[in-house]
């Protein structure tokens, strides 16, 4: 059920969104923490503290020797690429419905910090969401068996992240697992394709941006780049007020990972969901297409969200994440955003 409490919450972060449209300022003083997670049963103690430190710190990591081998990455980065390779009329038959994260879309989010359209296109898969939004294996072959395995892996992984936060948050090890259950047709988590669309580079940012200024919804997110196709910019809460900028370095094979919006309610606010955004690529840089893949660890629909304290009162993960999506699709007559 949908609570005056999380509208209030909601309007409240969309409000200091709409205050981060601008450059502001680039720092290099603060690292992305890298955590190697190799041998990870023997080292779950340290790394447990190593996630919660960086969780908690910026909300945002990378990992290597994450158990995704680096032909698996390139695998799925060759079906983006015979995604995105479509006519855009074949594309355009698999569009995504109103509310659902499934489905293509493009240059059709409107951030509430920019008010302008995001530069890009994508291609969301929720398993339980694909019914007619599938290529034909005429149009792509092996494409839907091929992104599902890939998805899985990502899967295995996101969990693994989430088991070392439900550790330190006083949940049974396996709870984030079980709240993430694919076996189940309320499951939601999403893998997500993105085209950044090219560009001839600019001397200054303006008010046009591959990706503005946003939170994601989601527990965790899973990012894989391209390296030396940059852009990717946090602003940890701490330097908000001066909106001060760090870049994150696009490592090859490197899994980039930051908090959403639905594990900081469910960690009473402990662990950070940060704003972060994607700028234009500036002359002397690489201006091409720029392709990414997102894996979105979003709890059932049925799971019911509330933190050990309590903090906020419960909230079910489908109404959660519907409220999320509504408020952050700017209506395109308007200007407004579709709450």
């Amino acid at each position: 059920m949908t609570t005056d409490l999380s509208k209030e919450v909601i309007l409240k972060e969309l409000q200091r969104e709409t205050t981060f449209g601008g450059a502001g300022e680039e720092t290099n003083d603060r690292k992305i923490r890298i955590i190697d997670l190799s041998d990870f049963e023997n080292r779950r103690e340290e790394l447990v503290e190593q996630l919660w430190l960086a969780a908690t710190e910026t909300g945002f990591f990378q990992l290597t020797n994450h158990g995704i081998p680096s032909k698996e990455i390139d695998a799925a980065f060759a079906e983006s690429n015979r995604f995105f390779n479509l006519p855009e009329n074949i594309r355009s038959q698999y569009p995504r419905p109103k509310g659902v994260n499934a489905g293509w879309e493009s240059r059709s989010q409107i951030r509430p910090s920019t008010g302008t359209k995001d530069q890009k296109e994508s291609y969301q898969i929720t398993q339980y969401h694909m019914d007619n939004l599938w290529p034909s294996e005429q149009e792509l072959p092996h494409f839907q068996a091929n992104t599902l395995c890939f998805e899985k892996l990502c899967w295995e992984v996101g969990m693994k992240v989430l088991s070392c936060f439900a550790d330190k948050l006083g949940f049974d090890r396996d709870f984030f697992t079980k709240a993430h259950d694919p076996k189940k047709n309320d499951y939601q988590s999403t893998l997500r394709l993105l085209h950044y669309f090219p560009t001839e580079g600019v001397t200054e940012q303006g008010n046009i941006w591959r990706a503005g200024a946003h939170t994601d919804f989601d527990c965790l997110t899973l990012l894989f780049q391209h390296e030396g196709h940059g852009g990717l910019q946090v602003c940890p809460g701490a330097e908000s007020d001066s909106q001060r900028w760090t870049s994150i370095p696009p490592l090859a094979n490197v899994i980039t990972c930051n908090i959403g919006d639905m594990l900081m309610r469910w960690s009473d606010d402990k662990l950070i969901s940060n704003l972060h955004r994607v700028r234009q690529p500036r002359v002397e840089e690489y201006c091409g297409s720029r392709h990414s893949i997102a894996f979105f660890c979003q709890a059932n629909k049925k799971q019911i969200i509330q933190g050990p304290e309590k903090y906020y009162e419960p909230i079910s993960a489908a109404d959660f994440l519907s409220q999320r999506i509504q408020a952050n699709f700017v209506d395109k007559e308007t200007g407004i955003p579709s709450t």
